[in-house]
C-alpha cells in the first residue's frame, strides 16, 4: 500500500513510494487539470536541499514536457520564492519538499498560476490521475529545463528593497543553517539590514526541522547555543523556508502564532486570519478589527482571506500556529509598499519580529511576555482509527455530554466546531479536540496561563477521550 497522501501541504510519503513512475503520474495529473495562465504552457519547477529531490524534480519537467508544457528550472530555493517566480509569470508551478518531515519521505507542492491549489483542485489531480494510463512513465534519460537562477535574487528583492536598510542594527542573530534550503539567503539579509549575524549548524545532510512540534534534539541544540548569552535571538526555518522558527536570546523557542501576532501587528493589519488551534491571545490583546478562525491548513486559511477582502478589509494577514505567514493583502513599510503574497513565507515574520524588537527597544523575551499570550501545549492519541475520533467528537457536539465531560475542568464558556470541538472555558483556558486530516490519531490542544497547566490540560484531556473511547 503507497504511502502517498494529500495533506494540508500537498502531496507526501515515503521517496520509495514517490520516486520514478509515482511523481511521473502525479505531476502528470496536476498539469492535465491546472488551469493555463498568462504564462501559457510554461510551469515552474524547485526543489529543497534533500538528497532525493534533484531527481524528482527531474521526473517532474519530464512530465510537464510530456503533457506539453516547457519545464523552467529555478534550483533550490524557498517554497514562497518559486510561488513568488509562478505570480510573476502566471505560470503553475511545482516544489519538490517534505518540508519538515524526515529524509526518508519528500512530497509535491502545486500551484496554480493564480496561487496555492484549492480542495477542490486536489480533488481534480485525484481525478486526473485516474486518468493517466499506466503505460504513461517516466523517459529513462532526463529531459532539459530552462534554467532560472533569478527566481531566488528577485525574492530577495522583495524584502531588500522594502525594509529600511538598517532596520535591524546592532542585533546579535544566530542563524541556524542546519539544511534549510533559505539557509544563505537568510544570513545575507539579516546580515544586509545591520544585524551582527553568526552562522551555526550547517549540515551536509538532511535536519527535519519542526516549527510547531519540536523535537528534543533541537531544543537542545537551541539552548546550548544560547548558553553563552552571546546573541539577542536564533532564527532558522524548516527544510522549504515557508515556517519560520524565532527563540530569544535564552533559547526558549517563541511559538509560531505569537510570531504571526507581532508580525501582523508590525504591518498594520486590520483583519487576521488563523486556524483555530492559533492562540485566544489575537482575540484578547492583538488589537485587530477582526479576527476570523478558520479549519486547519493553509487552503482554508487563504479562502478565509479572501473573503475578508471580498467583505471590503483594508489589510489582511493569515498565519498558522506553525508560524508561516500568509500575505493577503498589500502593505506599506516604512513608505514602501510589500505586495501580496499569499501562501506561507519564513521570511517576512523573521524579519518583522526582529524589526519589531529593535522598533521597541527591548529585548525579545520581554516583546513576547508584553503579550501576555499564555501558554499552549498539545499531544495526541496514536493509533486512534478515524471512525473512533469521528464518534468521540460526535458525542461532544452534544451540550449535555459536553458539559458532563468537561465538569471537573470548568464550565463552558464558547464552542468552536469548524475543525474538531474547541472550547473556552469560564476560566479562559482553552481545549481543542480534532481528528488528524492525514494520519489515525486524535489531537488535543491546550491554552492556559502556564506551560504547565497547558501541558496538565492536554494530559487530563488525551486521559478522558481516551476513557470515553472505551
Amino acid at each position: 500500500m503507497s504511502s502517498l497522501k494529500f495533506g494540508t501541504s500537498g502531496l507526501r510519503g515515503l521517496v520509495t513510494d514517490l520516486v520514478g513512475r509515482p511523481s511521473y503520474r502525479y505531476a502528470c495529473a496536476f498539469f492535465r487539470s491546472v488551469p493555463t495562465g498568462e504564462g501559457g504552457r510554461a510551469v515552474v519547477i524547485g526543489r529543497d536541499l534533500r538528497d532525493s529531490s534533484p531527481g524528482i524534480a527531474a521526473t517532474v519537467a519530464a512530465a510537464a514536457a510530456a503533457c506539453g508544457f516547457e519545464a523552467v528550472d529555478c534550483g533550490a530555493l524557498p517554497t514562497p520564492a518559486l510561488a513568488l517566480e509562478a505570480t510573476r509569470r502566471g505560470a503553475p508551478a511545482v516544489m519538490v519538499t517534505g518540508s519538515h518531515i524526515p529524509e526518508d519521505r519528500n512530497g509535491l507542492k502545486f500551484y496554480r498560476p493564480d496561487g496555492e491549489i484549492t480542495k477542490a483542485d486536489e480533488a481534480a489531480i485525484l481525478a486526473a490521475l485516474a486518468e493517466v494510463a499506466d503505460a504513461d512513465a517516466a523517459p529513462a534519460s532526463p529531459i532539459p529545463a530552462t534554467q532560472e537562477p533569478g527566481a531566488i535574487e528577485r525574492y530577495r528583492r522583495r524584502y531588500g528593497e522594502t525594509f529600511a536598510p538598517e532596520i535591524l542594527k546592532g542585533l546579535r542573530v544566530a542563524v541556524y543553517q542546519q539544511s534549510s534550503v533559505a539557509r544563505d539567503l537568510l544570513t545575507d539579509l539579516l546580515g544586509q539590514f545591520g544585524a551582527q549575524v553568526t552562522p551555526i549548524g550547517r549540515s551536509q545532510t538532511f535536519v527535519p526541522i519542526d516549527t510547531e512540534a519540536h523535537r528534543p534534539e533541537d531544543i537542545a541544540f537551541i539552548r546550548e547555543a544560547t548558553a553563552a548569552g552571546a546573541f539577542d535571538a536564533l532564527v532558522t526555518t524548516d527544510g522549504d523556508a515557508d515556517r519560520p522558527l524565532i527563540a530569544d536570546g535564552a533559547g526558549r523557542i517563541v511559538r509560531g502564532d505569537v510570531l504571526g501576532l507581532i508580525t501582523a501587528r508590525f504591518l498594520g493589519a486590520d483583519t487576521v486570519v488563523v486556524p483555530v488551534t492559533a492562540g485566544s491571545a489575537l482575540e484578547h490583546s492583538g488589537g485587530f478589527t477582526r479576527v476570523v478562525r478558520t479549519k486547519v491548513g493553509s487552503p482554508f486559511v487563504i479562502a478565509g482571506m479572501e473573503q475578508a477582502i471580498g467583505a471590503g478589509a483594508r489589510s489582511v494577514v493569515g498565519f498558522e500556529a506553525n508560524g508561516g505567514f500568509l500575505l493577503g493583502s498589500d502593505v506599506a513599510i516604512g513608505g514602501k509598499v510589500l505586495p501580496a503574497l499569499p501562501t506561507r513565507d519564513a521570511m517576512l515574520p523573521i524579519l518583522a519580529t526582529l524589526a519589531a524588537v529593535q522598533a521597541a527597544g527591548t529585548s525579545l523575551a520581554e516583546l513576547v511576555l508584553s503579550l501576555d499570550a499564555g501558554e499552549m501545549a498539545s499531544d495526541r492519541l496514536p493509533n486512534t482509527p478515524s471512525e473512533r475520533s469521528s464518534a468521540f467528537l460526535d458525542r461532544l457536539r452534544d451540550q449535555a455530554f459536553r458539559t458532563e465531560f468537561l465538569r471537573s475542568i470548568g464550565s463552558v464558556r464558547s464552542v468552536d466546531q469548524q475543525d474538531g470541538i474547541r472550547v473556552e472555558l469560564d476560566s479562559g483556558c482553552t481545549i481543542h479536540f480534532r481528528a488528524s486530516g492525514n494520519a489515525p490519531e486524535l489531537r488535543c490542544y491546550a491554552e492556559a496561563k502556564s506551560a504547565q497547566a497547558a501541558q496538565d490540560l492536554v494530559q487530563w484531556g488525551l486521559t478522558a477521550a481516551a476513557a470515553a473511547m472505551s
